[in-house]
């Protein structure tokens, strides 16, 4: 059994900090594999690193599976790339990295990226990106359901946040599902995520405050059409989801994906002022009955 605490810096082991922001978690075989954003030299892309784990305390480094491209390359060196997610394509078993793409040191591009590798541990070849209908696209999320059908989650501010249905390729949009704004204000959330127990889906995002923290929030459906509940906090008010934002919930038990009744909330604490060592918040979720609810522990036992 593994402990964690309630906020850290993940270590591989060879004792250097895990480069695992905008956190993307995946389990393929008997083990997680984590995709983050490299970040030792500010915001700009240095590449996609990779690191496996059985139990979420010991990480193995896998290397940069998406290294930076050229000058003037779309995943160049004057880019922001963020929140890379990674699905398993049912078709012939190869993997997709998900990205967001964006512009030279700026917030003008905001598209959906795309790589393709034969391993989880790449290496992957950066493919194209796109935007669907014109809509802008920032922050990401992906979701795999039980038949197979993929999912991207995609911020577009000026309309809300949307759900993408995949091709079966999994490399375009097929159907924008459905689209919400925020409860309170113009736009949707961003950093987006889902997880479905028993039938429900449970949509997870941030308020629009960038690297700052807020009270975190989730919506409810048993389609994913809608309709949609309200948003509604998961934290306590006024705790800025324990200063983090959302990143990614990773089911840790039952059979597959979709039968947990375990989950681990994964959250960044952005540090502006040294990117490389944000740190991340580590918390058990309870999710089910189309309730969520996160609570602070200082230490706790994943159980595995």
């Amino acid at each position: 059994m593994a402990t964690l605490k309630g906020v850290q810096l993940f270590h591989d082991t060879d004792g250097n900090v895990a480069q695992l922001h905008g956190i993307g978690v995946q389990r393929f075989g008997e083990r997680w594999y984590a995709y983050g954003e490299i970040k030792n030299d500010g915001n700009l892309f240095q590449g996609v690193a990779c690191y496996s784990t059985t139990d979420f305390a010991q990480w193995r480094h896998e290397g940069t599976v998406l290294p930076v491209g050229e000058e003037g390359e779309i995943f160049g060196p004057t880019r922001i790339i963020e929140r890379p997610k990674v699905l398993r394509r049912p078709s012939d078993g190869r993997y997709v990295m998900y990205l967001h793409v964006d512009g030279e040191d700026n917030y003008s591009y905001a598209h959906i990226g795309t790589a393709i590798a034969d391993s989880p541990t790449g290496p992957f070849e950066f493919l194209s990106t796109f935007q669907f209908r014109g809509y802008e696209s920032r922050d990401i999320g992906v979701f795999q359901d039980e038949d197979g059908t993929g999912y991207i989650l995609s911020e577009d501010r000026p309309h809300g946040t949307h759900i993408y249905r995949l091709s079966e390729d999994y490399l375009s949009v097929v159907e924008d599902v459905a689209c919400l704004k925020g409860t309170d204000y113009w736009a949707g959330y961003e950093s987006p995520i889902m997880v479905k127990r028993d039938g429900v889906y449970y949509w997870f995002g941030s308020q629009l405050t960038g690297w700052d923290c807020n009270d975190n929030m989730y919506a409810t459906a048993s389609d994913l059409h809608g309709p949609w509940s309200d948003w509604q906090p998961f934290t306590p008010a006024g705790s800025r989801t324990f200063d983090s934002q959302c990143d990614i919930i990773v089911p840790l038990d039952g059979a597959d994906q979709w039968h947990a009744t375990r989950f681990l909330y994964i959250g960044d604490r952005w540090n502006p002022k040294d990117l490389g060592n944000s740190q991340l918040v580590t918390l058990p979720i309870e999710i089910g009955e189309g309730k969520a609810l996160l609570e602070w522990h200082d230490e706790w036992d994943n159980r595995l």
